[in-house]
This record gives C-alpha cells, structure tokens and sequence, in this order.
C-alpha cells in the first residue's frame, strides 16, 4: 500500500552475503526480527562502508527478548505504526504486471541474480493453492516453510485471501511442530522434504498425536517410501508439488488419481513422488530437448528439460537482462531441470541442473562453493557434487586435490568462514580428480562416486581418498 517492492530475505545467510543483497536490491528499510538483529546491523556496517546509502533498520521486539534489543537505537516497529498517519491514502498498483517483491535465488557471488514478481502473479498463484490444494476457509496454517522462499510459496498470501491463522514458531523441531499441531488445531503445513525426514524420524517422546489429518505440501527431491509411510501413518496427508523462484513456488502439482488408492504401498509411493501436472497458473509445462526445443516422447523414459510458460513465471532477474534472455530462450522458462514425461503426462524429475545442489530446500551452487575451495592455499584442484545426506537430502561433497597434508575439519573450517554455513562441504575427498582429455573434470563420475560413499548421517563428516 506503500508502493514497495517486498524484498525477503535469506536469515541463513551470513552478513557480507546479505550486505550484498541489500546494496544490489537498494533496499531503503530493514525490518529485523530482534533475534536476527546482530545479523543485520553486520551487514548494515559492512554495507557501509562500500555505499553512500544504509537502509534504516527497524526492529520488531518480542516479550521474550526485548532486552536483547536494549543496545541498539533503531526504531523499533511498535513506535513506527504509532508515528503513522490513520488517513494515508494508500496506493494500489496502476499496473497488474508491476513487481511487487524481488527473491534472490542466490547470494553469494558479485552477481546475485534477483527473482521480480508480478501483482497478477503473485495473486494468481495465491488462488490456485487455494483451489489445487482444496484449503479451506479460515485454515489455521502452521509456517514451516521459511517466508523469503518464494514468498512462503504464496501462502503468505494465500492465507490471508482464505481468513486463515497463522501458527509462527521460532525454532522448527519435530517437538515443535507437533505440540504446535495439537496446541492449535493446525490443518496445513508446507516444506522441503527435510521437514518430512526430521517428522518422521521424531523419537517417541517428540510425536504427539492429534485428533484430525494435517495436510502437507512438499517440493524438491522425493521423499523415500519408507519417509511417506511413516507420515501417513503419524496421520499427514502428503502432496509433492515441484517449482523454483522463478515460478512463484509451485508450478507443478502431482494430482492424487482415487484408483491409485487401491495400489501397493510401493507403487503408491513411486506415484506420489511424481513431480505432476501443470497448476492453473502455468499454461504449459512441457519436457522439451532444449536443442531442438521439441518436445520429448511421453514414454516416461526419454529425458529432456522441465520448460514453463504462463502467468506465474517471473517477470526477470532485476539489473540482469542478459540472464533473463537466457532464462526464456525460444518463449519458454528453462529450469535447467531434467526429467521424463509419462503417458498420462505426469512430470518425474530424473536429474537437476549439474551445477545444483539442494540441501534443504536451498539452492546451491557448486560453482560457488568451488570458487571458495580454490582460494585455500593448499588446494591445486576442487570440485564439488551433492551426497546424499539422510537429513538434508543432499549436502555438498568436496573432492580436492592439495599440496601437502590437510584435513576434512580443516577444508570444512575454511569453507565455513567464508560462506553461509548451509552452503560448505560436509564431506571432503582427497585425490586426483578425473578428466577427459581435454582436460576437463568429469563431474558425472564424482556424482556417481559420491553416491557409491552412502548417505551421511545427521551430525556426521567425513573424508576419504579416491
């Protein structure tokens, strides 16, 4: 009502990283949560001293921790809305198609590419939750998604359009969430499929039952059958749903047939970890050879790459036209995703983009995470491919080839002091690295030695030697 743009921001990053983004986005206001507020003012100070312009930052104070806020002067948010003026006339957009919020995929390099969001999108997108996921009016919602990821998919929206309550927890723990669900008759929670794996695997005295079933929607990489049982037998109703930030979330929804209810536990879940059909907001999903930019055969075999159009795919990457042609080459989005099509024309993701690592829910680049490995003074040769990783779904894996003696702890540490923690390797290979001859890494053989390691357990690192 301001005229503003939203601009959410990622509270995992670390404060150069966000000092970053405040300065590309020329954000002018920052509001903290006080448990973040060391976070920002970092950043503001970083920020400082590179760009005549510093946000003003205003904190948002809670019971628990107001005295936490004691030694910072900024405005606090109570003191703003007192300052306001009652009869502002308010601005609604005089465009459907102006932004509205900018997302950053990521952050962590000189040219963060910002996702720009449309009204008409944002709106539309909101709507179809409503409709594809059946959500009732006034739904009690409980946030386990994080809100600078596409917005909290749209529900942060979606929401409210449906009179809804908001359910916000400060830590998300299996304790958490389910005192939270039998606390306040949560209906709906959304998430990354590590919010599955942490439900699923609560211990005894974690799980409480609730009375009525709680609707979950999940995207990224599917969840294992033995993660879905366990769900549905703890009484959550699961949708897999698949999409980016540049398709405002969800673009995909992987709708539920009856008659697969009459199907063996494994093939219901080989179904249910289908990434599925076009929502109302996309006029077209297809898997396209993006060389020919024809479609694949729907023979659920035939790979090619996941290509959208329609109303809920952004409108570019903000200060970044060159990536945006890219991103729409022959007028349609390319997710870099790789995936079949079914006869049915269900969509089932087979393979990601190689540079991509999804740990989390978060996008990370191997690239980037490379670019820090190479600056260690020890390391001649570095590359970077995701491990499974029995909490996470995947976590990054550093194979790298050094002079002297170094450790696992040691390359970790490194990598920890310079990027946000999400983003270092948890597991660390020692050796040569293989090449073609032309002399370039065969990354598809580290992937598949990655894989052969095993999946990491929670709270584990580990090195090796090829």
């Amino acid at each position: 009502m301001a005229g503003a743009v939203l601009n959410t921001l990622n509270i995992r990053l670390n404060a150069q990283t966000m000092a970053n983004l405040l300065e590309h986005s020329g954000s002018k206001i920052v509001f903290v949560d006080y448990q973040y507020l060391s976070l920002v003012h970092n950043a503001l100070t970083i920020l400082s001293s590179t760009s005549s312009i510093t946000p003003i930052a205003i904190v948002i104070k809670d019971q628990l921790g107001e005295d936490e806020c004691t030694d910072y002067p900024d405005l606090d948010y109570e003191t703003l809305l007192e300052r306001g003026d009652p009869s502002f006339p308010f601005n609604l957009p005089s465009d459907e198609w102006d932004t509205i919020s900018l997302n950053y995929t990521s952050g962590t390099t000189s040219q963060p590419k910002g996702v720009l969001y449309h009204h008409r999108g944002a709106y539309m997108n909101s709507l179809m939750h409503i409709m594809m996921w059946r959500m009732k009016d006034f739904p009690v919602f409980l946030w386990t998604v994080p809100m600078f990821h596409c917005n909290g998919w749209c529900f942060t929206w979606a929401v409210a359009a449906q009179g809804g309550t908001n359910i916000c927890i400060r830590n998300v723990t299996a304790k958490n969430v389910f005192s939270s669900i039998l606390k306040h008759k949560v209906e709906y929670l959304a998430g990354a499929p590590v919010l599955l794996n942490m439900l699923a695997s609560a211990s005894p005295d974690e799980v409480e039952p609730f009375p009525s079933l709680v609707h979950v929607l999940t995207g990224g990489a599917p969840p294992p059958p033995s993660v879905l049982a366990r769900m549905e037998e703890l009484g959550f109703d699961i949708t897999h749903a698949y999409g980016l930030t540049e398709t405002y979330g969800c673009a995909l929804y992987c709708r539920w047939k009856p008659e697969w209810n009459l199907l063996p536990h494994e093939r219901r879940s080989a179904f249910k970890a289908r990434q599925g059909i076009a929502t109302h907001t996309v006029t077209e999903a297809a898997v396209m050879n993006p060389s020919t930019m024809r479609r694949v055969p729907s023979d659920g075999k035939t790979i090619g790459e996941v290509m959208i159009r329609g109303i809920a795919v952004m409108k570019g990457y903000f200060k970044n036209e060159p990536a945006t042609r890219e991103a729409f080459r022959g007028g349609w989005f390319h997710t870099g995703d790789l995936s079949v099509m079914h006869p049915d024309g269900y969509v089932q993701l087979k393979d990601r983009s190689k540079d991509i690592i999804i740990s989390g829910g978060e996008n990370i680049s191997s690239i980037e995470v490379e670019t820090i490995l190479y600056s260690h003074p020890q390391v001649i040769e570095a590359a970077v491919v995701a491990r499974p990783d029995e909490h996470w779904g995947e976590t990054p894996c550093a194979f790298v080839h050094v002079m002297g003696n170094t450790t696992a702890e040691n390359i970790i540490a490194y990598c920890r002091e310079r990027l946000p923690h999400f983003m270092a390797p948890r597991s660390v290979v020692f050796g040569e690295l293989p090449k073609t001859a032309t002399g370039k890494v065969q990354k598809f053989v580290l992937r598949e030695r990655a894989k052969a390691l095993g999946p990491l357990l929670p709270g584990i690192t580990r090195s090796s030697k090829l």
